[in-house]
């Protein structure tokens, strides 16, 4: 009989513990999902007309004459915490120059997007031209949210296409330093912030700035990995697009930022948390003088109260030079040491420095684009306002294309 009573006991109590305790959240799986495989990004008017808005057979969209590539994904609706990660692989297909490129998603709450545009179904809100001028589509209008960036990046010079040891172009510039050319460049990102867009379905592309009919061939990868722990929910999040100047679709050079700053009012919902800014930038304009070449400070501001103030550069750019091939050299004399039979001596030598050594506004050739990431511990639930300036942006001036590229979105928790 006690023993009877013990196992009542027993049963009695795991069914408490199962019922007051946390619920096992159920599994999914990883997943993974491959968008583009060597798609082709080029500029082919006559294979992609302005009007061809219909995707292929393999589901895939080329617009704008064939500079963007657009897909819709399906990703799982995951109840457990996941780390997404993005992978994109470019390489030149005669293209031989270094292009702005930006790997993004069409947000799902905005009625208007680049794809319905691109099918003449829908246009750009007009804008207010006394504080945007002509420039449509950087930011929030009626039932129009911009596009978010998932990676932005830019291409080598030629990368791929002119990396054989025997290339006509490219054999006698490869510096001492390299063993070989590389045959394409790959990224990788973060950007489980941005799974709230990508959950069930999305679309998704690639926009490269390539004016020539061979451009790039393309890869995209987005790796999910769920947690593997029975009790970890899902962080609830919500990405709010703020700006995004990149020229995807009937869009121009943005050198507004040499006239004024733009500014942009958002709402941030009572009851959340971890409000964060994400802010991706990059200049542009390939002069000496330019606003790819010269350090030029951005200011962030919200409600006028200063967030962000930098330079945003890089002085690493030499670091990418096995993905350049095709890069311009110049020689340059320098007095150098050396070690001869008696030691060290010293004379004057040439060597070689190519375009994509220098130095840039926060990118190289070759490179991705890291988002700036600002924590915003004082902002209150209520209405505010968001605001870039580039205090000594330069204007567009014939074909000194002087502009900034300029994203930013809002994550918070719910």
């Amino acid at each position: 009989m006690m023993k009877k009573i013990v196992l009542l006991f027993s049963l009695a109590g795991a069914l408490l513990l199962t019922a007051c305790g946390p619920r096992e959240i159920p599994a999914k799986g990883d997943f993974t999902v491959r968008v583009f495989d060597d798609t082709p990004v080029r500029f082919a008017p006559d294979i992609y007309p302005e009007a061809y808005n219909a995707p292929g057979a393999d589901s895939i969209y080329h617009l704008v004459n064939g500079r963007i590539i657009l897909k819709k994904i399906t990703l799982p609706e995951y109840e457990r915490n996941v780390f997404v990660k993005l992978k994109v692989t470019i390489a030149s297909n005669g293209d031989r120059w270094d292009k702005s490129g930006s790997c993004f998603v069409l947000p799902k709450e905005s009625g208007i997007n680049l794809l319905n545009i691109a099918k003449g179904e829908k246009q750009f809100p007009e804008v207010d031209s006394t504080k945007l001028e002509h420039m449509v589509g950087i930011v929030a209008g009626e039932d129009y949210k911009p596009t978010v960036e998932l990676m932005r990046f830019m291409t080598p010079f030629g990368v791929g296409h002119f990396s054989a040891p025997d290339d006509s172009l490219t054999h006698n510039r490869k510096p001492v330093y390299i063993d070989h050319w590389e045959d394409s460049v790959s990224w990788e990102q973060d950007i489980t912030d941005l799974y709230p867009l990508l959950e069930g379905g999305a679309y998704v592309g690639i926009f490269i700035d390539t004016w020539t009919t061979e451009g790039y061939i393309a890869s995209m990868t987005v790796d999910v990995d769920e947690s593997g722990l029975a009790y970890d929910p899902l962080t609830r999040r919500h990405v709010e697009p703020l700006m995004n100047t990149v020229y995807y679709e009937g869009q121009t050079y943005p050198d507004i930022f040499a006239r004024r700053d733009v500014s942009t009012d958002f709402e941030i919902p009572a009851g959340v948390r971890n409000v964060r800014l994400k802010y991706i930038v990059t200049g542009h304009g390939g002069h000496s003088g330019g606003d790819e070449f010269v350090e030029k400070r951005n200011i962030v501001s919200i409600d006028g109260k200063e967030v962000l103030n930098f330079i945003p550069w890089r002085s690493d750019c030499a670091s990418f030079r096995r993905f350049n091939p095709a890069t311009g050299v110049w020689l340059k004399e320098r007095l150098a040491s050396y070690i001869a039979k008696d030691g060290y001596s010293e004379k004057k030598v040439e060597e070689p420095l190519g375009s994509s050594d220098l130095s840039r506004s926060n990118w190289c050739p070759g490179s991705d684009v890291m988002p700036e990431e600002i924590l915003l511990t004082d902002i209150a639930p209520g209405k505010h306002t968001f605001t870039v300036s580039i205090p000594e942006a330069a204007e567009i001036d014939g074909n000194k294309l002087n502009h900034w590229l300029v994203s930013a979105y809002l994550v918070w928790e719910k």
